[in-house]
């Protein structure tokens, strides 16, 4: 049995998923074996002074650090470790990077929205689509939003745009990407009827989970809406009381609803599967397949 790693360094947590790698008659599968979030928040210092703090450079470094050695623990025979959207808006991106090969030992990389597009898709969701169906996929993180249309489960168009759930607290998110996100969507959705959502991230898995629908069942607007108000009725406080949320998932929730209820408005989206895979997971996805390519 093999092991992999994904490490994924977001804007509102960091994230080490290890999955043991079997070898089924469908091909290779994985399953979680451990996974370690740690809510660091680098979003905060990215997005308002495009630098990351000192005092959040160590608590990464400590991370990082301990990642590798319950990576070395577990033996794990191949990792990936990718860094989104605070770390590519970070002016000492590249600094911290060193810093983490030298101190760590690990090979970080700061990766483009395209890319990290690519590696959510390595999840392979489409091949339990609905054929007669087009399909908006939102990825929803804290320093951006990567979205992808699939018609006939190919992907034909996707981009990636400076909204994130940190970014829209911090009040870094600006009108006109709003607005050039609301272009491209309609452009690129307006051919397509029976169009339904694919939503990815944390924070649509939280609701997903808080909406009580039947696994594999989707989840309707009205729901999504519905859980909306019910959250932002209440302070911060009462969220995490009530609905039984961490403290870095109680304030990011309601910024997550507005970007998947506006996208889903605009796009006459009435509901929304909820595959609940993530960064991590498509990592673990896509080393698994580069692996095979080379054997």
């Amino acid at each position: 049995m093999l092991r992999y790693a994904a490490i994924d360094v977001g804007s509102n947590a960091v994230r080490l998923l290890i999955a043991d790698i079997t070898y089924t008659e469908k091909g290779f599968e994985f399953k979680k074996n451990t996974l370690v979030r740690v809510p660091l928040r680098l979003g905060d210092d990215a997005f308002l002074d495009h630098l990351i703090s000192a005092r959040k450079i160590e608590d990464l470094l400590k991370t990082m650090i301990a990642f590798k050695n319950l990576m070395d623990v577990y033996q794990v025979s191949e990792y990936l470790a990718c860094a989104t959207s605070s770390m590519r808006e970070a002016e000492n991106g590249q600094e911290i990077i060193k810093l983490i090969k030298e101190k760590a030992n690990l090979d970080l990389e700061i990766i483009e929205g395209q890319r990290e597009a690519n590696i959510i898709y390595a999840n392979h969701i489409e091949k339990n689509l609905d054929i007669n169906k087009n399909y908006l996929y939102i990825d929803v993180g804290g320093g951006s939003t990567e979205l992808s249309v699939f018609v006939n489960k190919v992907p034909v168009a996707s981009k990636s745009f400076n909204i994130g759930t940190i970014r829209i607290l911090d009040n870094q998110d600006k009108e006109e990407t709003w607005e050039e996100m609301k272009l491209w969507v309609k452009e690129q959705t307006k051919a397509h009827k029976n169009l339904a959502g694919i939503g990815t991230g944390g924070n649509i898995n939280k609701l997903y989970k808080m909406a009580n629908e039947k696994e594999g069942m989707p989840l309707t607007f009205m729901k999504l809406k519905s859980l909306y108000n019910q959250l932002n009725g209440h302070s911060l406080k009462e969220r995490m009381q009530i609905f039984d949320l961490n403290p870095d998932r109680a304030d990011v929730i309601i910024p997550a609803c507005e970007i998947f209820i506006t996208l889903m408005k605009w796009t006459g989206i009435k509901q929304i599967h909820v595959p609940r895979v993530g960064m991590a997971d498509g990592i673990i996805n896509l080393l698994i397949e580069e692996n095979l390519n080379k054997q």
